[in-house]
């Protein structure tokens, strides 16, 4: 019996030791296995893992911000609105709200809390998951979105932890919370705390209040269903939430708490746009300028910049507040014009086309449609021409653009062709003379509807605005002075002449004639006769080098008619070519870009300013002289009168009351197509246009066509803001005189009797070019 249990205990003992010995077997082997495992998923052999290189550069898909010189983001290029932000710009709140909510112990781990992950193990994942901030950021730099397949699933997870170590060992604490808040995505257009903060309250990070930072920090386990746009009461709840964190983690005292749960979540929503916000039409010249940017200014290794994510920054030379004022100049006025236009085509069945045959209006509309969105789209489904045209008159809801805000209606698609040829466009540039800078471009009224860019890319006939051209030449080469007379009379260039292939008479606005007068007083009054008989003296070919010299890339015909503005240019061009009177001569090549840098903040760019020498600094103070003459007491007369006159009540922001000295020159085309002024103070050239889209589409009369009704009153109202804006130091100071000036330009003048407005109609009429 003794025998029996003595065999029996050693039989236990005997049992015990072999699962003992299984149980450590099976124990290193799993140890082993899963050593193994992670050495391998850290070696590539389950997938690829980041290097040392990506981890010290992650791709990060950051968009490029456009900065205006004042330092406002005007705008971005992005595939996703992401724009990176350091720790120190981050706010303490929520910074405290991120570790509280999502990371008790972020300070005292590697990457991976062992207790979190050992709980939700025992949980089996029931209250949550285990991932830190720091896996969190793996999963979002390098992996995205787990697989639903649990093998899949337990090998991304082994590299989220493995990179996880790697990234503390990489990176500070501080930065990889930044790197977090700049990878997280917000919806609505948010990717990233900065592009969070602008969409959902228009401020930077670091204004963020609590609730604020609390609602954000909030969004980040589901933002789609803690949207406070859409789903603001689950918003406010999960906010709560995160204060209730901030208290359990003594961030936050009881009280204020309970005081922050009850306010409603108050949002200053701004989704972001390429078709919205500021500068629009400038952003879109800058797009399409960096396109050509990066194919010549290539990285170190060959490749080709990304605008969309690479995350440059590119300082523009435009000021926040100069494009600000010019902006609201532009909309004030032409939206006061606008109404002025849409009484006059009352009664006219061809409305808004003046005096022009069926045949021409079918054109206008043929090529319209075939500009349009609808006939590029039906025409990549393989319709016909015959089908495409039919669509567009079948009646369709859309929304328009009005001046009171877009509308909701239903018309054709022909109809709705007619509808937007009837709106007034316009063209804006201001520059800095002695620099280059672009400070202000506006392009259009609407990028949103009209993104036709009217300052880069159209090109209009300038009427009047070309004259000092054909004068600057006279000075240079026929030594005259703006004080010289010169008979206003009759006169005719006979065929042969100059290229003429027919006898051209021009003849002035009004049919008259003021026999002599200074070259002063001709410019001043856009007499026809003079500029006429100055380019006969000077030759059109001396006329069109000189202003292609100022920086004109048109092509102009070689014909005594450019002096009367028969030449297309751009808004952009005129500056240009302006800024040389008030830079003593020196053109130079109008600059918007001051710097790009990339991500990590390396100047990559820096252009280098074009400009030559075009005309003396004598010759150039007296065009500039011949140009005050116009604002003094000229067609630009109204800058510094207070009396009104015909249509003042579409003189928007008059009276102006200038009294600094002010160089300029008002432009009207034939059949007051086009209206125009380009003002000059000595640090500051203003060009300004105005028209419909077509030619054909305009103002019966001059009284509202003409440059001083329609394109003034911009570079007028405009003005005013920039000078009641201190900061700009817009100067109101003479034009530098140059040493040893010998040009006579202080010339004798008759007193006056002023009108009510000496410039009720300008220069020009229907029959200004005498064609």
């Amino acid at each position: 019996m003794a025998q029996k249990t003595n065999s029996q205990n050693k039989s236990q003992v005997k049992d015990i030791k072999y699962y003992q010995k299984k149980f450590w077997k099976v124990f290193f082997y799993g140890l082993g296995g899963v050593f193994l495992f992670f050495l391998f998923a850290s070696w590539g052999l389950f997938g690829a893992m980041p290097s040392f290189e990506d981890l010290e550069n992650p791709n990060s898909n950051l968009a490029t911000e456009i900065i205006s010189s004042d330092g406002v983001t005007l705008g971005k290029f992005y595939n996703e609105n992401r724009t990176a932000i350091k720790y120190k710009d981050l706010p303490k709140s929520l910074v405290d709200a991120l570790v509280s909510t999502e990371d008790e112990r972020f300070y005292e781990h590697s990457g991976i809390d062992a207790r979190r992950t050992l709980g939700a193990a025992v949980k089996l994942g029931s209250n949550g998951g285990a991932s830190t901030i720091t896996q969190q950021l793996a999963k979002l730099l390098f992996h995205g979105e787990g697989s639903k397949f649990l093998p899949f699933r337990m090998i991304q997870k082994a590299k989220e932890w493995i990179i996880a170590v790697r990234l503390e060992r990489q990176y500070t604490k501080n930065e990889i919370i930044a790197l977090y808040f700049n990878q997280v995505d917000f919806v609505n257009g948010a990717v990233g705390i900065r592009s969070a903060a602008k969409v959902y309250f228009n401020k930077e990070p670091r204004d963020l209040n609590v609730e604020e930072s609390a609602l954000l920090v909030g969004m980040l386990t589901n933002p789609s269903l803690f949207n406070p746009v859409r789903r603001p009461e689950k918003a406010i709840k999960r906010r709560n939430v995160v204060l209730g964190q901030l208290v359990r983690n003594n961030h936050l005292e009881e009280s204020a708490k309970n005081i922050l749960e009850k306010k409603p979540i108050v949002l200053n929503f701004h989704p972001e746009s390429h078709l919205d916000g500021t500068a629009t039409y400038f952003r879109e010249y800058l797009r399409d300028y960096m396109k050509n940017w990066v194919k010549e200014n290539k990285k170190p290794d060959g490749e080709e910049y990304d605008i969309y994510g690479d995350g440059l920054k590119i300082y523009t030379t435009i000021d926040s507040k100069i494009q600000e004022h010019a902006e609201e100049a532009v909309l004030a006025h032409i939206k006061n014009l606008q109404e002025e236009f849409w009484i006059q085509q009352k009664g006219n069945k061809n409305a808004p086309f003046v005096n022009i045959t069926e045949a021409e209006t079918d054109k206008i509309f043929k090529q319209a449609m075939k500009n349009s969105e609808r006939w590029r789209i039906l025409k990549a489904d393989d319709k016909t021409d015959e089908e495409i045209i039919a669509s567009f008159k079948v009646k369709t809801k859309m929304t328009v653009f009005t001046w009171k805000g877009d509308r909701d209606t239903i018309m054709t698609p022909m109809d709705s062709i007619r509808y937007y040829k009837h709106f007034l466009q316009a063209g804006l540039m201001s520059m800095e003379p002695q620099t280059g800078q672009v400070k202000a471009w506006v392009g259009g009224i609407n990028y949103k509807y009209f993104q036709y860019d009217h300052v880069g890319q159209g090109a209009r006939q300038v009427g009047s605005t070309f004259k000092p051209f054909v004068y600057a030449t006279a000075i240079e080469q026929l030594g005259m002075s703006p004080c010289d007379t010169i008979i206003d009379g009759p006169f005719m260039i006979h065929k042969g002449r100059h290229h003429v292939t027919e006898d051209w008479q021009p003849r002035n606005s009004d049919n008259k004639y003021r026999g002599m007068v200074t070259l002063k007083k001709a410019l001043a009054n856009s007499i026809n006769t003079i500029s006429a008989k100055l380019i006969d003296k000077t030759g059109p070919e001396a006329v069109v080098e000189l202003t292609h010299k100022l920086g004109v890339t048109s092509e102009i015909p070689v014909q005594p008619s450019i002096a009367l503005g028969a030449v297309d240019i751009t808004v952009q061009d005129m500056v240009a070519a302006y800024s040389t009177f008030a830079n003593q001569g020196v053109y130079i090549k109008p600059q918007f870009i001051s710097r790009i840098e990339d991500k990590n903040g390396a100047v990559i760019y820096e252009p280098v300013p074009e400009s030559h020498d075009v005309l003396n600094k004598d010759v150039a103070f007296a065009v500039i002289k011949l140009l005050e003459g116009v604002t003094e007491g000229g067609s630009g007369e109204r800058l510094r009168t207070e009396g009104g006159g015909s249509g003042d009540n579409r003189w928007t922001g008059y009276p102006y009351m200038f009294k600094n000295p002010i160089a300029g020159k008002t432009g009207t085309t034939q059949n007051q197509s086009d209206g125009w002024f380009i003002g000059m103070v000595p640090n500051l050239v203003t060009g300004v246009w105005v028209g419909c889209e077509d030619r054909s589409a305009r103002f019966k009369s001059i009284t509202y066509g003409q440059g001083a009704t329609a394109a003034l009153p911009i570079w007028g109202y405009f003005m005013k803001k920039c000078y009641e804006d201190n900061d700009l130091q817009i100067s109101t100071d003479e034009f530098q005189r140059p040493d040893n000036f010998n040009i006579k330009v202080d010339c004798w003048t008759a007193p006056k009797h002023v009108a009510k407005d000496s410039t009720d109609t300008e220069e020009q009429n229907p029959d200004e070019f005498g064609l």
